[in-house]
């Protein structure tokens, strides 16, 4: 697994100096790292650039320059990065209104597990979520779930061959599979190896 190292990062001054250029470019990068399922709900597909930009990000807010702080973020967020034959990704249930986003996470519960993508002409491979910790209440699900999908040799090869790929969800209240674009499809091949 690709894992970040201090060596990997840039030192506040620096990141202080660089960060809208670097910013500019992550935030491009992500346009291709993402595929809305429906009007309010987003999976965000992490790689090494993200995670670099949100440990950057972390060490800048929270003004860590210590070695040992260092690490405990890379600690924390390294296992956000792919491992070349899964992609991992933020799932984002988002609705603007307290009240109607109370009422959907309830109906929602257990949605994390029905979270899907398919490489054409294979089965769909569901979503390993929230190893971190259980995010689901008895009362609703969370609005963020982290998720794996493990994908198999034969499937990376397929898509670094150029076939399809859709994602959706088959939970009861919600229903959708989509075609994922080819910009986002190319960028997430490249997580495989």
């Amino acid at each position: 697994m690709t894992q970040l190292t201090a060596s990997d990062l840039m030192s506040l001054e620096q990141y202080a100096r660089e960060r809208p250029a670097f910013r500019a470019k992550v935030l491009e990068h992500k346009k291709h790292r993402q595929v809305a399922l429906g009007p309010n709900a987003t999976l965000y597909f992490e790689d090494e650039l993200t995670i670099q930009y949100q440990v950057q990000e972390m060490l800048r807010i929270e003004r860590i320059f210590e070695a040992e702080g260092i690490e405990d973020e890379l600690s924390a967020y390294n296992p956000l990065i792919p491992d070349g034959r899964n992609w991992k990704a933020t799932f984002m249930l988002e609705y603007p209104d307290v009240d109607v986003r109370k009422l959907e996470l309830a109906r929602l519960i257990g949605v994390e597990d029905k979270v899907w993508v398919q490489v054409d002409g294979h089965d769909k491979v569901y979503a390993i979520a929230d190893e971190d910790l259980e995010r689901d209440t008895e009362e609703k699900t969370s609005s963020v779930h982290f998720m794996r999908f493990e994908l198999s040799d034969e499937m990376a090869a397929a898509l670094k061959g150029g076939v399809g790929l859709a994602m959706g969800v088959d939970h009861d209240n919600l229903k959708v599979a989509v075609t994922v674009p080819d910009s986002t499809r190319a960028s997430l091949v490249n997580d495989l190896n």
